[in-house]
C-alpha cells in the first residue's frame, strides 16, 4: 500500500508519547477559555497582554473592515497594498528608528523569506540552538553553509565567526519561546560588528512588551539599524492581531520586495487587520498592560518560590517546568485541568529531548486570584504523580 509510512509514523510518536492532537475551544474571554463545555483558567495563550479583546482593537477592526472589506484581494504588488498598510509600516519605521519595514502574513513567512533570500550558496549562517523552527528550516532549505552555536554561548559563537570568510548572517531571538529567557545582546552585536556579520533578532515574543513603547528588545536595548540590520517581529502575540513585520535598511527592503517570494507571490495581510494593529500598538504604549503583565510575572515567581516549586530563570511572560519525560509532562497538564487551569505539555521535537514541560505564560488579563489559583493547582498536581 502507498504511503505505508504514515501509519507507522503516527503510532510511533503514540508509543514515545509525542502525538499531537488539536483542541478545540469553544470560546474565551478575560483569560478564560471554553472546552467541551468545561472552563478553564487559560495560561497557554501568547496574548501576553489580553489586546485580543481589547475593544478599542476590536472597533478599529470593524472601521477597517467598513472601508476596505474582508481581505485585501491581491498580493501587495498587484493591488493588494493600500494605506492601512502604509501607515502600519510607518508607524514601525519611525519608533524603530528604520529605513524601511515589509508587512508579512506571518512570523513564519518573514524568517522564510529572510532565509530565501538572504542565504545564498556563499553566505553563511549561525544561529542559536533555540531559533525558532521557521527560521531553521528555512536556513536547511537554502544552500548556504549553516551552523548552530550553544544557546547564548558567546564564546562558542566567537568561535564560529573566526572559521569563516564572506558574508555571515548571525541569527537569535529576542526572548526565546520556549524558555522565556534572552540573549546576551550587547555581545552579540559586538561579536557581529568585528567579524562583519550582520546580526538577525526574531523579537517575536519581546515585540509588544520590552522597551519604553512597547515596541521590544530593539527599542529596550537602544539597538540602531547599524547594529542590527534584520530585525522581525510579529503582531500575533502580545500585539493581539497577526501578521508579522521585517525592518531594516531601505536597501535591505528594495531587495526583499523583489526577491522573497513568500511577499511576492502571497495575498496580502487584510488592510483591516492593518487598522486594528496600527491602533493597537498606539494603544499598548499609551496604556498600562504592560505594567500589568510585569506586576503578574513578579506575583508567579513570589509564589513559586515560597511553594518550593521550581521553574526556570525568566524574567518574561513565558515560565516553563521542566518534567522528567514526555508522560510525566501530559500526567501533569492532565492533573491541571483536572483543577481548572489550562497549561499543555510542551514535548520534542518542539523542546529537545529531555526538557519536555509545561509552558505557562502569563498575561496581563489574569488577576492576583488566577495566579493564586495556579500555583495552588501547581502542588496539588505535583503532589499527585
Amino acid at each position: 500500500m502507498a504511503f505505508d509510512f504514515i501509519s507507522a509514523r503516527v503510532a510511533e510518536k503514540s508509543a514515545a508519547g509525542y502525538l499531537r492532537a488539536r483542541t478545540c475551544v469553544e470560546y474565551e474571554k478575560d483569560g478564560i477559555i471554553c472546552v467541551d463545555g468545561a472552563h478553564y483558567l487559560n495560561f497557554a495563550s501568547n496574548d501576553y497582554l489580553g489586546m485580543r479583546q481589547h475593544e478599542g482593537v476590536l472597533q478599529s477592526w470593524v472601521e477597517g473592515l467598513a472601508q476596505f472589506g474582508a481581505g485585501s484581494g491581491a498580493s501587495p504588488l498587484v493591488t493588494g497594498y493600500t494605506q492601512a498598510h502604509a501607515a502600519l509600516e510607518g508607524y514601525l519605521e519611525s519608533h524603530l528608528n528604520r529605513d524601511a519595514v515589509l508587512l508579512f502574513n506571518s512570523g513564519f513567512a518573514a524568517n522564510q523569506a529572510i532565509c530565501q533570500a538572504l542565504l545564498k550558496d556563499n553566505t553563511r549562517v549561525l544561529a542559536d540552538k533555540y531559533m525558532h523552527a521557521s527560521f531553521i528550516d528555512g536556513a536547511l532549505a537554502s544552500q548556504a553553509p549553516f551552523r548552530r552555536f550553544a544557546h547564548n554561548d558567546m564564546s562558542h559563537l566567537a568561535t564560529l565567526l573566526e572559521k569563516g570568510e564572506g558574508d555571515c548572517l548571525v541569527a537569535t531571538e529576542g526572548v526565546f519561546s520556549m524558555d522565556g529567557d534572552v540573549p546576551p545582546v550587547s555581545e552579540l552585536v559586538s561579536l557581529c560588528q568585528t567579524h562583519n556579520a550582520w546580526l538577525m533578532l526574531d523579537d517575536a515574543h519581546g515585540f509588544g512588551v520590552l522597551g519604553e513603547n512597547g515596541l521590544g528588545t530593539a527599542e529596550l536595548d537602544g539597538l540602531s539599524q547599524h547594529a542590527l540590520p534584520v530585525l522581525m517581529g510579529t503582531f500575533g502575540k502580545a500585539v493581539g492581531t497577526a501578521g508579522a513585520f521585517v525592518a531594516g535598511s531601505q536597501a535591505f527592503i528594495n531587495y526583499l520586495i523583489n526577491e522573497a517570494r513568500h511577499y511576492i507571490y502571497s495575498t496580502a495581510m487584510p488592510a483591516a487587520q492593518a487598522v486594528a494593529t496600527l491602533y493597537s500598538l498606539t494603544a499598548i504604549a499609551a496604556g498600562d498592560e504592560r505594567q500589568k503583565l510585569f506586576d503578574n510575572i513578579a506575583l508567579f515567581r513570589r509564589l513559586i518560590k515560597d511553594s518550593g516549586l521550581t521553574v526556570a530563570a525568566s524574567d518574561s511572560a513565558i515560565q516553563p517546568v521542566l518534567t522528567d519525560g514526555p508522560m510525566q509532562a501530559m500526567a501533569l497538564s492532565k492533573a491541571l485541568r483536572e483543577r481548572g487551569i489550562w497549561v499543555p505539555a510542551i514535548r520534542y521535537p518542539t523542546v529537545p529531548k529531555g526538557t519536555d514541560r509545561l509552558r505557562i505564560t502569563l498575561s496581563a488579563s489574569h488577576n492576583e486570584q488566577d495566579i493564586r489559583a495556579l500555583v495552588d493547582a501547581l502542588q496539588l498536581a505535583r503532589d499527585t504523580l
